[in-house]
């Protein structure tokens, strides 16, 4: 039996591209999750590793798909192998369980592990430079321009806060923060 397992790492992320890669690969069950891979707890794979038996085949389209690190993808294929699992990394090809295979397995973790960490060194030195200009504002933008919010803290000196909240779309929390900024 094929098992599939897909994954992405935030919510808004799409699984669809690699489910279809999945299916075309003819895996009879797929899981699937959306579950950052620096975290080891992932319940779905937990639940792929428990299920798979002798004889079954884990399919998944990457590496970065199904481990961590390189020690985390050589001990998971290291126990997979124990339990008679074949693994199938579709962009590397079926990894065998001969000295070889393991070799090529245990290169291709290495440079697997490089590239996200060159990733997150890159998105580092980004945001790092990013940091540097004056108009920098880490987090998430601003939903309401500080135009908006002067016109409802205008409003709110002659109405309610649920009836300007009901005027502008603004939430009351909001309000209240955009006043406490107001008088700082």
């Amino acid at each position: 039996m094929k098992i599939g397992y897909a994954r992405v790492s935030t919510a808004n992320q799409d699984l669809e591209g690699q489910i279809k890669t999945l299916e075309k690969e003819g895996c009879d069950k797929i899981y699937s999750e959306k579950f950052t891979g620096t975290k080891a707890d992932r319940p779905k794979f937990q639940e792929v590793l428990s299920i798979l038996q002798e004889g079954n085949t884990l399919v998944v389209t990457k590496l970065d798909r199904f481990a961590r690190s390189t020690t985390d993808a050589i001990e998971t294929v290291k126990r997979l192998f124990q339990k008679g699992v074949k693994v199938h990394v579709l962009n590397m090809g079926l990894v065998e369980d001969t000295p070889t295979g393991r070799l090529i397995f245990n290169i291709m973790s290495s440079f697997a592990e490089f590239e996200r960490d060159m990733i997150v060194e890159r998105t580092q030195e980004g945001k790092a430079i990013a940091k540097q200009r004056e108009d920098f504002r880490e987090g998430r933008p601003n939903k309401y321009s500080k135009k908006q919010l002067e016109h409802a803290l205008k409003l709110l000196e002659t109405h309610s806060y649920k009836e300007v909240e009901n005027m502008t779309g603004i939430s009351k929390s909001t309000l209240i923060r955009a006043k406490k900024k107001a008088t700082k």
